[in-house]
């Protein structure tokens, strides 16, 4: 009987050549199966096929290989049990040490263009029955599933107390397969609220400290979820904090729902200016005007690509970003901010590419459990109405579509005052409307005079719009729905005000 086996199959080959040698050096057998085996043999390593041990040749286009007694046998048997050695003896099964395998085809499939079939049959059966069968004999097996730890096993082999290490591996073999298994599932279920949910995320980073310095905090990866800021790609600056990916992600949300070219700028999850300009260096200028004071400090996202003109715009004096988000920086942008003293070495630009927030769900922790929610996509304007007895001018169109997109981003209650191509104002999570609107009118001053007013949810009293009417408001949008609509479609009547309801609610609390 060889107890010095062990079984290499693996989709992520990093590593794995060093460490068959390693192996082999310590006089272990090597068996493998398919790629790994064929990589193996390249460079002269002898290796045994899996189907040499079985008897049985690789069949159904490669489903059943591994799905055999002679392999499970001898990573789940228990060498020192008498009855399990005299069992493996009886039928001519050798003890597996060691079992290398990983789980990546699944992932890589749904990651690019693909069909259901496809999927499907990137579906790994015999890999995860290994790991899971490995991991449950960690006291006879060492199971790796992370090409990093290769070397970390070479050196313990043979050691006095290997306890710790094969806990440790045991638990991170159970990690990988239920990562894998929870991608199947929630590819399968789609949108669904099943009865049942196993979210597999990959951590990407650890971060310094959370949102406090006394916090540990890190950052993961949805594979489901390509695209924005978790995917994105540091170009300068030092790594971003817990408080900077939360701006950040706020910052590149809303901009992907704003037109091409805009610029959005964000201060603790709220945003402090939006615009649309002629130029993105137009764009962040409008969108820093709204409120220079809280822009100061903030994150710029831009709807494009970082010219050389936009960046100019940003690296004017007095003026400090603390990340800026593009789908990427033209060479010219890169360089101006390199040569920007003071902050211009540390601010922090990331490429993201554009996604659709109707793609994602949006999870959040309550004290023991999640809350779970579909995305708030807004179905656009084929339900919304024109409520007063005065009709919209083009130029309030325009500007009520813009405040109606820039909304659903502001904490509630959530009023927004701006005109087509600007944000003017906002009014971000008061305990009553009736302050959020003032807080927005402030803001704007005297630039609320002729501009649109959007709220996130319907007006109870119609004192909002006495207020705004006052301060020259002359277009509102807002959701309708309350048992007091009449009211406020009387009050902008009365001030020749144009009201639209939109039947979508966007609170964001």
């Amino acid at each position: 009987m060889n107890s010095k086996r062990a079984l290499l199959s693996v989709t992520d080959k990093t590593g794995i050549v060093d460490f068959a040698r390693g192996l082999v050096a310590k006089g272990y057998e090597i068996l493998s199966t398919g790629g790994t085996a064929s990589a193996l043999r390249e460079v002269s390593i002898s290796v045994t096929d899996v189907s040499a041990v079985t008897g049985q040749p690789e069949i159904l286009g490669g489903r059943v290989k591994t799905l055999h007694p002679k392999v499970h046998g001898g990573i789940l048997g228990i060498p020192s049990d008498p009855d399990h050695a005299a069992q493996m003896d009886t039928h001519a099964i050798d003890p597996i040490e060691i079992v290398a395998v990983n789980l990546y085809a699944f992932e890589k499939t749904v990651s690019a263009p693909h069909t259901f079939e496809e999927a499907v049959e990137s579906i790994d059966i015999g890999g995860p029955a290994m790991i899971r069968a490995a991991a449950k004999n960690s006291a006879n097996v060492f199971v790796i599933v992370d090409p990093s730890d290769y070397p970390l096993v070479l050196d313990a082999l043979g050691g006095p107390d290997l306890h710790e290490l094969r806990r440790k591996l045991m638990a991170k073999a159970f990690r990988h397969t239920a990562y894998y298994d929870s991608l199947i599932s929630r590819y399968l279920s789609g949108d669904e609220a099943p009865e049942t949910l196993t979210v597999g995320l990959r951590r990407a980073q650890t971060l310094r400290y959370g949102e406090n310095p006394h916090q540990h905090a890190a950052l993961y990866q949805d594979p489901l979820v390509p695209g924005g800021v978790a995917h994105g790609r540091l170009c300068a600056g030092k790594e971003l904090s817990y408080n900077n990916l939360l701006d950040a992600d706020a910052a590149w949300e809303m901009v992907c729902d704003l037109p091409e070219g805009a610029c959005a700028i964000i201060k603790h999850g709220n945003p402090c200016g939006a615009a649309v300009g002629s130029s993105l260096g137009d764009s962040y200028r409008h969108a820093r005007a709204s409120d220079p004071i809280s822009a100061f400090g903030g994150i710029a996202a831009f709807h494009g690509p970082v010219t050389a003109e936009a960046a100019e715009a940003m690296i004017e004096p007095n003026n400090f970003l603390e990340v800026v988000i593009g789908t990427e920086f033209a060479p010219e942008a890169l360089a101006l901010f390199a040569g920007r003293s003071g902050w211009g070495q540390s601010v922090r630009l990331l490429e993201c590419s554009l996604s659709s927030n109707a793609a994602r769900a949006t999870l959040r922790t309550v004290h023991g459990g999640v809350l779970v929610q579909g995305a708030d996509e807004d179905p656009g304007e084929m339900d919304w109405r024109v409520v007063t007895r005065r009709t919209p001018t083009a130029e309030e169109w325009a500007a009520m579509r813009l405040m109606w997109d820039v909304v659903p981003h502001v904490k509630s209650n959530a009023i927004v005052v701006g005109t087509g191509s600007r944000l003017l104002g906002t009014g971000a999570g008061q305990m009553n409307r009736v302050q959020s609107v003032r807080l927005a009118l402030e803001q704007a001053g005297d630039a609320a005079r002729g501009a649109a007013l959007a709220s996130d949810a319907f007006f109870p009293f119609p004192d909002s719009i006495e207020t705004a009417a006052a301060a020259g408001i002359r277009a509102v949008i807002q959701p309708g729905g309350s048992k007091k609509d009449a009211d406020s479609i009387a009050a902008c009547d009365a001030h020749d005000m144009v009201m639209v309801c939109t039947g979508t609610r966007h609170f964001r609390h």
